[in-house]
Formats: structure tokens, C-alpha cells, sequence
């Protein structure tokens, strides 16, 4: 059985952490979250994988390459134009002579796909939907079936009032290659919008296997951070980057740590990371390659990408950090703040809560930051006497 991939997503609800990389490259705990899916089908005996993509395609061509490094073959298809997530798929069609299992690029999941696939061949399915019980149905679309497990309901990202169902599409499926008589070529086709309501119109095999297990689909802010809270938590289970040096502290790579350091546990440190003494580094905290945590410094749960730099006595909680981002001495920073690839955050800056910046910006000394700094406000970011 061979693998799709759809990795073309712009991930316009992660901005700013997707400016300038493909949602499918955003970092989970020291690795880009695509690589998870790979490492997932791997661990289920698929290796031979198609990989759509669109957004900043080269970004994931470079890192993977032809995915033996990671124990795979990938074949790359690309979007010229946006198809829509069956068109892409369709692109592969010559590729996906056999039955083959989707995954999105941007979820993280150890649902047991061995479950899934024995029960398609079972009710010799032409789409199987893997499902999940989720609080907030609103975002996905929600399914109903019969006895037999057949789709009779269908309805995607419904408001409140419409929903019928806290049962929902992962986006995860088993198809068999007919699926694709279903699509038109070089067409914006949607599996959700077009593919899934003609099979239900047409009581074409269109069934749900309700699976068990970890699922996230990261989707928003929110969902992000917390993917890496359960990852560090072992909700997930997945293979983290680097060996458990010291309970619940996770090393990938050599770093230095110096004599006065405090570090408390669940915690990530990249490969090159300096950590100086007096600095504390709380639970939850995920410090990416070749960053730098001056003296005194303090994070707790703040999740920083690679090369990052925090300054003498700043306190970081709840931040989100981009990479090559240099945090000047004596900077606060607030729950839910982000900040922007390539941004200087300057002395005594106070960045308040949920507090959004965007890439390549400076931010003058001695301010009070409450309000989110787009790209269209211009580089230099100063408020006014």
C-alpha cells in the first residue's frame, strides 16, 4: 500500500509563524510536524509516499529530498495553481496504482492504521473516513453512520445549530484508485465539498472507521503549542528528537549547560543550544538548535525555534518564538505572544499577552507592546509619546 501526503497548506490561521515557511515545516519539538506523518507511515509498513505541495514547495524539497534519509522514497507532485485537496491528490493518480492511505502534512497522530486498512479491505470500501470524537465540531466535518459503519451524514465545518454530531473527519483516509473516476483533472476539487457528498448521494462504499488513539489537527495557535505539551507529556505516541539526558529533559545533540542553570522538566534542548548560569528554564519549554539563553534569563512553557537569542534577566511564559530572533536584556513577555522570524526585540520591552509580531521587525527600547505589529505598520516598531 503506498502513502499520499498533502503538504501544499498555507496555514494562514499560524501566521505569523507561516510567512515564511509551509505549515507542514512549522517545528514540533525540534522537528518539522510532516516529518511525524513520514515517521508514521513508516511505522506501519508505508514508505513508498507521494507528497503534494504548493506553498514554498522548495522549503520541504530541500529538508526531505528524496526521503531516504528518513527511511522512506517520496515523489513530489506541484500545484501550479491551487486544486483543492482531492485535485491534488489527483495529480498522483498514474503514481497510486494500489490502494493507498492520506495523511495531512500539518496533523500529528498514532491512530493504528493496521486497524484502518483491515477494516476497508472488510467492508471492501472505496473511501474510508478515519474518525474522532472531538468537543468542538465546528472546524471539521461531522459524520453519522449506520450499524455497518456506512457514512449516512456528511456535512462539512457546520455552524453550532447545524451540528448533528461531535463524530469528525481527521482528514486520514484509506482510498482505493477508483476514487479518482470521482475527480475532475486539473480542477479545484475538495474531498470534503464535492468528493465525499456525490459518493453519499450515490451510496458509493463511503465509510467511517472510528479509530482510537492521539489526533491533533494543527490548525491554530493554540493547537500547535499544545502539540508540543503532549508531545513532551508522551500523550502521543512518537519518536522525540534526541536522548533523555536527565528525567523528562530531552537533549538533541550536544549543548552546553552551565554550573547555576535550572532546568525543570518536560523540556527540549536542541543541538548547539547554550543555556548560561542563573538562567531558568521551566516546564514545558522547547529551545530550539543554536539558540542562547543568557544569564538570569527565565521561560517557562515558551516553545523557541532555532537560533534564537534571550538576553540577560528577560522572562519569557507562554511565548511563541520564531527563528533567528534576537530578544534584547530585560524584555518581558506574556502568555500567548508571538513573535515574528528574523524580529530584534530591543531592551525593556514589555510585550503583553496575545500580542502578535510580524517577521523582520525591530522593536525600539522602553516600550509597552499591547497591540499585534503586522507588515503593513513597517519595519521599525515604535509607539507613539
Amino acid at each position: 500500500m503506498k502513502g499520499v501526503i498533502m503538504a501544499g497548506g498555507k496555514g494562514t490561521r499560524l501566521r505569523p509563524l507561516t510567512c515564511n515557511r509551509p505549515k507542514p515545516m512549522v517545528p514540533l519539538v525540534q522537528k518539522p510536524v510532516m516529518q511525524y506523518s513520514i515517521e508514521w507511515l513508516r511505522e506501519h509498513g508505508i514508505t513508498d509516499i507521494a507528497v503534494t505541495v504548493q506553498y514554498l514547495p522548495d522549503v520541504i524539497k530541500n529538508y526531505f529530498g528524496d526521503g531516504s534519509k528518513f527511511g522512506v522514497s517520496l515523489t513530489y507532485f506541484e500545484e501550479t495553481t491551487p486544486l483543492g485537496t482531492a485535485g491534488s491528490v489527483k495529480q498522483a493518480e498514474d503514481f497510486l496504482d494500489e490502494p493507498f492511505v492520506v495523511v495531512s502534512g500539518d496533523a500529528l497522530t498514532d491512530l493504528n492504521l493496521y486497524e484502518g486498512i483491515s477494516f476497508h479491505y472488510q467492508r471492501g470500501s472505496l473511501v474510508t473516513i478515519f474518525m474522532k470524537h472531538v468537543d468542538d465540531p465546528t472546524e471539521f466535518g461531522v459524520i453519522t453512520t449506520d450499524e455497518q459503519k456506512k457514512i449516512v451524514r456528511f456535512y462539512e465545518k457546520p455552524s453550532w445549530d447545524q451540528v448533528f454530531s461531535h463524530t469528525v473527519n481527521t482528514g486520514i483516509y484509506v482510498m482505493d484508485p477508483k476514487v479518482f473516476g470521482y475527480i475532475e483533472a486539473e480542477k479545484m476539487v475538495d474531498f470534503s465539498k464535492e468528493v465525499f457528498p456525490r459518493l453519499l448521494e450515490e451510496n458509493v462504499g463511503l465509510f467511517g472507521f472510528q479509530a482510537d488513539g492521539y489526533w491533533s489537527d494543527i490548525g491554530n495557535i493554540q493547537q500547535y503549542r499544545q502539540a508540543q505539551f503532549d508531545l513532551l507529556d508522551g500523550k502521543v505516541v512518537a519518536s522525540l528528537a534526541g536522548d533523555e539526558f536527565a528525567p523528562n529533559i530531552w537533549m538533541d545533540g550536544h549543548a552546553i549547560i552551565e554550573d547555576g542553570a535550572e532546568i525543570t522538566g518536560p523540556v527540549s534542548i536542541g543541538a548547539g543550544v547554550r543555556i548560561r548560569k542563573g538562567a531558568k528554564i521551566g516546564p514545558y519549554s522547547i529551545i530550539g538548535s543554536q539558540s542562547l539563553i543568557d544569564k538570569y534569563a527565565t521561560l517557562q512553557q515558551s516553545v523557541l525555534w532555532e537560533q534564537t537569542s534571550i538576553g540577560e534577566a528577560s522572562e519569557l511564559k507562554g511565548l511563541t518564538v520564531c527563528d533567528h530572533v534576537k530578544i534584547a536584556p530585560y524584555v518581558q513577555a506574556n502568555e500567548q505572544a508571538i513573535i515574528g522570524s528574523n524580529t530584534t526585540i530591543l531592551e525593556h520591552v514589555h510585550i503583553q499577552a496575545k500580542v502578535k509580531i510580524w517577521p523582520s521587525k525591530k522593536v525600539l527600547a522602553n516600550q509597552i507592546i499591547s497591540e499585534s505589529v503586522l507588515r503593513s505598520k513597517g519595519d521599525i516598531v515604535k509607539t507613539p509619546s
